[in-house]
């Protein structure tokens, strides 16, 4: 199944970059046009943005390597910090600790790895829609295209706000307007709502890891779920109409058995089940590498057990999120505390952010890594962007700022929650549960920050780290982008 995922989403990009290479003139372009028209052409055009969407090493991708997307989203938050541990690992001039103390700047690694990586993958999405339309392609494969750029304007207005923002690569770099929030959330909601039912219902085959019908209102009902945040006006009546999409048409479900007494799960493996997740990002180490989450978490020896090569040490918990799981609560078996294989044995408390001990913190096994490996660089977990279980949190979050049913929004969180081990909640569901649920059961897969800057967390005082200014829940245009458009305003406080 993998190698037939790769054929199409991936390999067909060598035929990309030959076909854009044409000679200009009129026969160059009616070659184009014919090409695109065809499956391979239309394969080709959207596997260069899918690779994009997969990532590699330089922070490109959405759970590729480090010092990217998924590092600001997540090393931001109270649910994953990578001290310097006493030996000196991971000190790195100190760009980790400034990431969990919100004391980063606009020269920061991070931040100019997912601008530059987010700007090439608009520049390239572009590309393949002009291509696709000039050569009046299937138009489904146009709104696949359509809706990608969408994602792509949505991960950038979420982190930077105002954006500079086009739609045709006829216009140089110095003269992309930088355009408010408010207006590039329309844009993403119109996209997204002009092209969503030319999308297939189609789950899995060549489907996986594409943007189906389901993929793209999960995605709409993100951008509902923020609009507060990104607009000052609240939509929660289209975020529940767009979880419903999934829920009423959809055909997901829980997967059962969610994770196994070794913390690994089938949600979070090789190939991921498409009865729960709906969008992913297919890796495969030996030819579409990265996932690096899981090799990055856990000590050195205790990969070596495990794998047969050394992991990194890096990642892991404050014990203060960690005790938001219950005993009962199966998710807190993606914890791993006490003795492990290679003579290792994890503590639950983190004493330092600038000293950690060896062994000190929970490590997370929601990504261990499973084969084939690229030894100590990269694992072939696949990476859940959508799922169920968030949808259905989604929904149920909605419900109660907009003053719906309770005891529906109570339903849907006791789903999540009963296919976790635990009981029906008594008494009435607060938003402060929901809060702690989508913490419990999404945890670093992405959704931290946007999560608490929704509930008003992100910038609270918490264990390591003092309170942050309100600048902090917007990321700084890097250097080099001002310098190469002088017209950008720099977000306030940096």
């Amino acid at each position: 199944m993998k190698k037939i995922i790769y054929s199409l989403l991936v390999a067909a990009s060598v035929t990309y970059v030959g076909c854009t290479d044409l000679e200009e003139g009129t026969y160059g372009t009616q070659v184009a046009d014919e090409f695109y028209a065809t499956d391979a052409g239309i394969n080709a055009a959207l596997a260069s943005i899918y690779n994009e969407v997969r990532g590699d090493w330089n922070g490109k991708g959405i759970a590729g390597a480090d010092r990217g997307w998924y590092d600001l989203n997540e090393t931001s938050t109270d649910e994953m910090v990578v001290p310097t541990r006493s030996d000196g690992g991971w000190n790195d001039n100190g760009i980790w600790r400034a990431m969990y103390q919100h004391t980063w700047t606009g020269s920061q690694e991070f931040i100019g790895n997912t601008w530059n990586w987010l700007y090439r993958s608009v520049f390239k999405a572009n590309l393949a829609i002009e291509l696709l339309e000039n050569a009046n392609a299937d138009q489904s494969r146009i709104a696949e295209a359509r809706v990608l750029r969408a994602y792509f304007y949505y991960m950038l207005m979420d982190g930077w706000g105002n954006i500079p923002f086009y739609t045709q690569n006829n216009v140089t770099v110095d003269q992309i307007p930088q355009t408010p929030r408010a207006e590039v959330f329309n844009f993403i909601v119109k996209e997204i709502q002009d092209n969503v039912e030319f999308l297939p219902t189609t789950k899995g085959g060549q489907f996986y890891g594409r943007f189906n019908k389901w993929a793209a209102y999960a995605l709409l009902a993100k951008v509902y779920l923020n609009a507060e945040v990104y607009t000052g006006t609240p939509r929660w009546t289209e975020a529940i109409a767009a979880s419903d999409k999934i829920i009423n048409e959809g055909g997901f479900t829980l997967t059962p058995n969610l994770y196994t007494n070794a913390g690994t799960s089938p949600v979070f493996g090789d190939r991921l089940d498409d009865q729960e997740v709906i969008l992913a990002v297919y890796v495969d180490a030996l030819s579409a590498p990265r996932n690096i989450i899981g090799i990055r978490t856990l000590q050195g020896p205790h990969g070596n057990a495990l794998f047969g090569f050394s992991t990194w040490n890096g990642s892991t918990v404050h014990q203060d999120f960690l005790s938001k799981y219950s005993n009962d609560d199966l998710r807190k078996k993606q914890w791993l505390v006490g003795p492990q294989p290679g003579g290792v044995t994890y503590t639950s408390t983190l004493s330092s952010l600038t000293s950690a001990g060896l062994s000190e913190g929970a490590r997370n096994a929601k990504f261990l890594p499973v084969p084939p490996f690229e030894p100590g660089n990269s694992s072939s977990n696949d990476f859940p962007v959508f799922r169920y279980a968030d949808v259905l949190l989604t929904k149920a979050e909605a419900l109660l700022r907009s003053g719906g049913s309770e005891a529906t929004a109570r339903e849907l969180v006791d789903q999540v929650r009963n296919r976790a081990g635990l009981p029906d909640l008594t008494g009435t569901l607060t938003l402060n549960e929901v809060y702690d649920e989508r913490g419990r059961e999404l945890a670093w897969e992405g959704h931290r920050r946007q999560d608490m800057i929704r509930f008003g967390t992100f910038t609270a005082p918490r264990a390591f780290k003092a309170a942050s200014a309100d600048t902090y829940k917007l990321f700084p245009i890097p250097a080099e982008a001002i310098a190469n458009n002088r017209t950008l305003v720099q977000n306030p406080g940096y």
